[in-house]
C-alpha cells in the first residue's frame, strides 16, 4: 500500500503535491519522493522517511514546474531498506518516463526475466514498480515506433501493459513533454480518484481526501482497466483498455487502510465502518448478552466508529478508555517482538477509571498476529477489568495478500489453522467476537450496486485475478520486505492498529 499523485496546473504544483502527500501520508512512511517538470526536464527529490522530513526548503525551491507526481512509500516487496527503491522511478526512453505505483504485481519475478531476455531493458533494483515502469515504457516505444506521441498510442501501451502484468497497480506517470497519465488494473483494487480545481488544475490521488483537503472537487474515480490521460494544457482523454474490466476493489481499504474521510469508488469510508459495527452488534449479542457488558470501548484509531455504531445499538455505554501517544516511534519499526511488546505500552495508555470493576467490550478493526490483541487485553485487566471481551470488525484474518498488504505469511497470522476459541485462549480475552466474511461484504458493497465482488483474499483465501497458487504465495513471501538490517521478522505494518496515524 502506498499513496500516489498527480497534477497538470497553470502554476507551481510543489507545494501542492507536498500538501497531498500529506494528506496520504496514512498510506506510507517508509520513504516519499516527488517529480516536477519544466520545458521537458524532470526535478526529482526522494529519499526514506516521513513527507515532513523528506522535503526541506532548499529541496522544494529545486522542483519548478507546472506538472508533477509524488508517492508515499510503504514497501512490500523488493529491499525496504533501499532509498534506490523510493519512487519515483525514471527511464529517459521512450521519451524520458517517471512513474509512481501503488499495488503489488504478482508476476514480477517473470516479467523481469523478460525485460532482460526479450525487451533487451535493464532493472537496477528488486522493486515491481521499476519491473512496471520498464514494461510500459518498452510498450509506449513498440505503439509509437519513432512516430509523434498522441493519445490513442498511450492507451495502446496500457493496453499491452494489461495483457503481461497481474496483480494489483493503480499507477500515475508523466511523459517528458507530452502529459500525466493515470490507469488501474482491470480489477481496480488499488484506488484511484480523480479531480479538479475552480482554477482549472487537474489531480489524480489514491484517495479522495487528498482531492478535497487541497481545494479539489472530486469529479470521478479512474475505472478498472482505464487510462486517463491529461495533456499539458489540461485536456482529459480517457479509454477502457482491458478486455475484461471488473470493480473488484480491496476491501481491507474500507476496514482499515484509508482514512474515514475519504470517499473510495463512490463508498464513504466512514459509513462502511458503521455498517461494519451494525453487523458485528449482531454477532456480540449471539455470543455475549448486552446485559453482560458494562461499556464498549474502541482500540483507537479506525475502529471508532464501528465501536460507536455497535454500543448505540445495544444501548451501551461507548467510552474512550485507551489515549494514544503520538510522539512515540511507529511500533511496526521495532526489532521483535519483546521490544514491540514494550512499545504497545509506551504508545496506548489506560484510564483505569473506565476499565475498573467492569465488564469491558474492546473492538478493534482486525485482528492480525493476535500479539497486540493480547497485550490489551492484558492492559485492560491490570487497569481492573471484571471481564474483557473483544470483537472485530473484520473477520479472521487467515491467508497472506499479495496485492501490496505487508500481510503474514500464514504461520504468522494467529488465526491460520485455529478456531475461534483458540484463537480466544491465545489473546487471553473472555469472550472472541469476529466479523462473518459474508456480512462484511454485505454491509460494505451495500453502499455500491456498481461492485461486482471484493479483494476478500486475506479472510476467504479467493485471489480475484485468478493466478495464485499455494507456490506462488510461498514464492511472493520469499520477497516480503519482512526482515529488518538485523534480520528481525516482525515488522509487518499490520501488526499494530491503526497505523493510520503518523
Amino acid at each position: 500500500m502506498c499513496g500516489i499523485v498527480g497534477v497538470v496546473s497553470n502554476a507551481p504544483v510543489n507545494q501542492l503535491i507536498y500538501d497531498a502527500l500529506l494528506l496520504l501520508q496514512h498510506r506510507g512512511q517508509d520513504a516519499a519522493g516527488i517529480v516536477t517538470q519544466q520545458e521537458r526536464k524532470f526535478f526529482m527529490h526522494k529519499a526514506k522517511g516521513m513527507v515532513r522530513d523528506v522535503f526541506r526548503t532548499r529541496n522544494m525551491r529545486a522542483l519548478p514546474g507546472d506538472v508533477g507526481l509524488g508517492q508515499v512509500r510503504y514497501p512490500t516487496a523488493g529491499n525496504a531498506y533501499s532509498e534506490e527503491e523510493a519512487q519515483p522511478f525514471y527511464v529517459n526512453a521512450p521519451f524520458g518516463i517517471v512513474l509512481v505505483h501503488n499495488g503489488n504485481l504478482t508476476n514480477a519475478k517473470a516479467l523481469r526475466s523478460e525485460l532482460f531476455s526479450t525487451d533487451h531493458r535493464h532493472t537496477n533494483t528488486d522493486s515491481d514498480s521499476e519491473v512496471l515502469l520498464n514494461v510500459f515504457a518498452h510498450e509506449l516505444e513498440r505503439a509509437t515506433r519513432g512516430l509523434p506521441l498522441q493519445s490513442e498510442e498511450v492507451f495502446a501501451a496500457v493496453r499491452a501493459v494489461h495483457k503481461r502484468v497481474k496483480g494489483s497497480y493503480a499507477v500515475i506517470a508523466l511523459i517528458a513533454g507530452h502529459g500525466l497519465l493515470a490507469f488501474r488494473d482491470p480489477h481496480g483494487i488499488r484506488p484511484l480518484a480523480m479531480g479538479r480545481s475552480a482554477d482549472g488544475t487537474v489531480m489524480v490521488a489514491s484517495e479522495s481526501v487528498a482531492l478535497e483537503g487541497t481545494g479539489h472537487v472530486f469529479e470521478r474515480n479512474i475505472n478498472p482497466g482505464e487510462a486517463v490521460f491529461i495533456d499539458l494544457k489540461g485536456q482529459i482523454h480517457s479509454q477502457q483498455c482491458a478486455e475484461n474490466p471488473k470493480l473488484n476493489p480491496c476491501i481491507f481499504e474500507f476496514v482499515y487502510l484509508a482514512r474515514p474521510d475519504s470517499v473510495l469508488d463512490n463508498i464513504s469510508v466512514y459509513q462502511a465502518r458503521l455498517n461494519l459495527g451494525e453487523t458485528l452488534a449482531k454477532r456480540v449479542v449471539s455470543t455475549v448478552p448486552p446485559n453482560e457488558i458494562d461499556v464498549v470501548i474502541p482500540i483507537p484509531e479506525s475502529s471508532r466508529p464501528s465501536a460507536t455504531q455497535l454500543a448505540h445499538l445495544l444501548g451501551l455505554p461507548y467510552r474512550e478508555g485507551f489515549v494514544k501517544n503520538r510522539y512515540v516511534g511507529r511500533t511496526f519499526i521495532m526489532p521483535g517482538q519483546g521490544v514491540r511488546k514494550k512499545s504497545v505500552r509506551q504508545k496506548l495508555n489506560v484510564i483505569a477509571s473506565e476499565f475498573k470493576g467492569r465488564n469491558v467490550l474492546l473492538v478493534d478493526d482486525s485482528i492480525v498476529r493476535g500479539t497486540t490483541s493480547r497485550e490489551i487485553v492484558q492492559m485492560a485487566r491490570d487497569a481492573g477489568a471484571n471481564k474483557v471481551y473483544m470483537a472485530s470488525a473484520a473477520p479472521p484474518v487467515r491467508y497472506p495478500n499479495v496485492y501490496g498488504i505487508d500481510m503474514p505469511t500464514s504461520t504468522e497470522l494467529v488465526a491460520h489453522g485455529r478456531t475461534v476459541e483458540e484463537v480466544r485462549q491465545i489473546i487471553g480475552c473472555d469472550a472472541l467476537i469476529y466479523q462473518d466474511v459474508d456480512a462484511m461484504k454485505a454491509a460494505i458493497g451495500s453502499l455500491n450496486s456498481g461492485i461486482t465482488g471484493f479483494d476478500a483474499s486475506c479472510f476467504d483465501g479467493v485471489y480475484v485475478t485468478g493466478d495464485i497458487t499455494s507456490d506462488d504465495i510461498v514464492r511472493l513471501n520469499e520477497n516480503r520486505v519482512g526482515q529488518d538490517e538485523a534480520g528481525d521478522t516482525d515488522t509487518s505494518r499490520l501488526a499494530l492498529p491503526n497505523a493510520q496515524e503518523a
